[in-house]
Protein backbone atom coordinates (compact mmCIF):
# COMPACT_ATOMS: atom_id res chain seq x y z
CA UNK A 1 0.00 0.00 0.00
CA UNK A 2 1.02 3.66 -0.36
CA UNK A 3 -0.24 6.45 0.42
CA UNK A 4 0.30 9.98 -1.10
CA UNK A 5 -1.24 12.80 1.16
CA UNK A 6 -0.19 16.52 -0.24
CA UNK A 7 -1.79 19.82 1.54
CA UNK A 8 -2.24 22.84 -0.04
CA UNK A 9 -1.80 26.67 1.17
CA UNK A 10 -4.10 28.85 -0.81
CA UNK A 11 -2.08 32.21 -1.55
CA UNK A 12 -5.38 33.98 -1.51
CA UNK A 13 -7.27 31.76 0.76
CA UNK A 14 -10.48 34.68 1.04
CA UNK A 15 -11.14 34.35 -2.35
CA UNK A 16 -13.92 31.84 -2.78
CA UNK A 17 -13.17 32.20 -6.69
CA UNK A 18 -9.37 30.88 -6.70
CA UNK A 19 -11.26 28.28 -3.93
CA UNK A 20 -13.43 27.21 -6.29
CA UNK A 21 -10.89 27.02 -8.85
CA UNK A 22 -8.27 24.88 -6.84
CA UNK A 23 -11.46 22.76 -5.32
CA UNK A 24 -12.31 21.87 -9.11
CA UNK A 25 -8.53 21.15 -9.92
CA UNK A 26 -8.27 18.77 -7.33
CA UNK A 27 -11.16 16.74 -7.91
CA UNK A 28 -9.73 16.16 -11.66
CA UNK A 29 -7.20 14.31 -9.97
CA UNK A 30 -9.84 11.65 -8.84
CA UNK A 31 -10.11 10.35 -12.28
CA UNK A 32 -6.61 9.63 -12.61
CA UNK A 33 -6.35 5.78 -12.18
CA UNK A 34 -5.31 2.73 -10.43
CA UNK A 35 -5.45 4.35 -7.29
CA UNK A 36 -7.81 2.22 -4.56
CA UNK A 37 -9.51 5.50 -2.65
CA UNK A 38 -8.96 8.97 -3.20
CA UNK A 39 -10.31 12.37 -0.93
CA UNK A 40 -10.30 16.00 -1.64
CA UNK A 41 -10.68 17.58 1.50
CA UNK A 42 -10.54 21.11 3.72
CA UNK A 43 -9.71 21.42 7.68
CA UNK A 44 -12.39 19.51 9.26
CA UNK A 45 -12.56 22.06 12.23
CA UNK A 46 -11.66 19.96 14.97
CA UNK A 47 -9.53 21.88 17.54
CA UNK A 48 -6.92 19.89 19.67
CA UNK A 49 -3.38 20.95 19.88
CA UNK A 50 -2.07 18.38 17.72
CA UNK A 51 -3.86 19.27 14.72
CA UNK A 52 -2.83 21.42 12.04
CA UNK A 53 -5.21 22.99 10.46
CA UNK A 54 -3.29 26.03 8.85
CA UNK A 55 -3.58 24.55 5.23
CA UNK A 56 -6.35 25.19 2.66
CA UNK A 57 -7.12 21.54 0.93
CA UNK A 58 -5.70 18.32 0.78
CA UNK A 59 -5.62 15.79 -1.30
CA UNK A 60 -5.01 11.97 -0.35
CA UNK A 61 -4.60 9.02 -2.81
CA UNK A 62 -4.00 5.27 -1.82
CA UNK A 63 -2.11 3.11 -4.29
CA UNK A 64 -1.51 -0.72 -4.32
CA UNK A 65 2.01 0.04 -4.87
CA UNK A 66 4.76 3.07 -5.56
CA UNK A 67 4.85 1.88 -9.28
CA UNK A 68 0.89 3.01 -9.24
CA UNK A 69 1.65 6.21 -7.35
CA UNK A 70 4.55 7.11 -9.88
CA UNK A 71 2.22 6.43 -12.90
CA UNK A 72 0.19 9.02 -11.33
CA UNK A 73 2.62 11.56 -11.04
CA UNK A 74 3.74 11.55 -14.41
CA UNK A 75 -0.15 11.45 -15.87
CA UNK A 76 -0.96 14.04 -18.85
CA UNK A 77 -4.01 14.88 -15.81
CA UNK A 78 -1.66 15.53 -13.60
CA UNK A 79 0.17 17.62 -15.02
CA UNK A 80 -2.67 19.73 -16.60
CA UNK A 81 -3.36 20.30 -12.67
CA UNK A 82 0.00 21.68 -11.94
CA UNK A 83 0.22 24.12 -14.95
CA UNK A 84 -3.13 25.06 -14.29
CA UNK A 85 -3.44 25.46 -10.41
CA UNK A 86 0.13 25.97 -9.10
CA UNK A 87 -0.06 29.56 -9.38
CA UNK A 88 -3.30 29.39 -6.72
CA UNK A 89 -1.29 28.23 -4.10
CA UNK A 90 1.63 29.70 -1.58
CA UNK A 91 3.13 25.96 -0.25
CA UNK A 92 2.35 22.32 -1.03
CA UNK A 93 4.00 19.76 1.80
CA UNK A 94 3.64 16.12 0.34
CA UNK A 95 3.55 13.39 3.06
CA UNK A 96 4.01 9.75 1.28
CA UNK A 97 3.73 6.17 3.30
CA UNK A 98 4.07 2.37 2.85
CA UNK A 99 3.10 0.13 4.98
CA UNK A 100 5.64 -1.00 7.84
Amino acid sequence: MFIHHVFFWLKNPDNSSEKDQLAAGLNTLLSIQPHIAAHVGVPAGTSRGVIDTSYDFSLLLTFETAEDEQAYQVHPIHDAFRENCEHLWSKVVVYDSVDV
